[in-house]
């Protein structure tokens, strides 16, 4: 095979990076699937990790899914910073640091899958009470960890590949509709954030559940978003 950048195979065939990334981002969005399945839990106060809870009847799919979105994701990340590397784009640092976000944001999430909850502290008051007095396993801890590197890793890819696309002039897509992307998803992430301080304050859920869901959506959004941008940015 050449060694020419210009003939590398992910710089002619980037379909696998586009592949992995808009296959996980589809199963990212399996939580949807509450809408149709009776998980007993109300999508608009609870945790969208609790429909994976230990507890659950329907914990095991969701794990399931979990992990295979993570897995897509981490390996979409792995090439993807292989991909502009190859392409000339290795002295481009928000191109490696966002894809380096995203292999992040895969390697967390699956680590989620195996460090789920045991029960759901939004709806259960003894899970809650057990969770505040520290009687509940240690993987709720180190899903507290996991579940906030897969976020910051998300906020790092969308943020920093978005403004690469518009700098370098790559990925038009992306560049085109990102930012808008990014803007909803902050505004979905202080939403989140401020509505778990207020629970964990004891002062109710604040809609923690649809802020949740909004951001992990926007994510999904956003990533299906990348694999398209990937996979026409060699047919254009």
């Amino acid at each position: 095979m050449s060694t020419n950048p210009e003939k590398g195979l992910f710089v002619k065939s980037p379909w696998p990076v586009a592949l992995l990334i808009g296959l996980g981002a589809a199963a990212y969005t399996a939580w949807v699937l509450e809408v149709v399945l009776s998980t007993g839990l109300n999508p608009i106060e609870t945790y969208v990790s609790e429909l994976a809870a230990q507890d659950q009847p329907l914990g095991g799919l969701f794990r399931a899914t979990d992990f295979t979105a993570g897995l897509l994701a981490f390996a979409g990340g792995l090439l993807g910073l292989a991909w502009p590397l190859r392409g000339g784009g290795s002295r481009r640092p928000w191109s490696v640091v966002g894809w380096a976000g995203v292999t992040l944001f895969g390697a967390a999430t699956a680590a989620d899958a195996w460090l789920p909850l045991s029960c759901t502290p939004t709806v259960d008051p003894v899970c809650a009470a057990r969770e505040t007095a520290g009687l509940v396993p240690a993987t709720h801890q180190a899903h507290a960890v996991s579940s906030s590197l897969a976020m910051t890793g998300a906020l790092v890819g969308t943020v920093a590949l978005t403004f690469a696309a518009r700098r370098y002039g790559r990925l038009a897509p992306l560049a085109r509709y990102g930012p808008a992307l990014v803007v909803m998803e902050l505004l979905a992430t202080v939403w989140t954030l401020s509505a778990i301080a207020l629970f964990t304050a004891g002062r109710g859920t604040w809609a923690l559940g649809a802020g949740q869901r909004t951001q992990v959506l926007l994510v999904a959004l956003w990533l299906g978003l990348l694999a398209y941008s990937v996979h026409k940015e060699r047919r254009t």
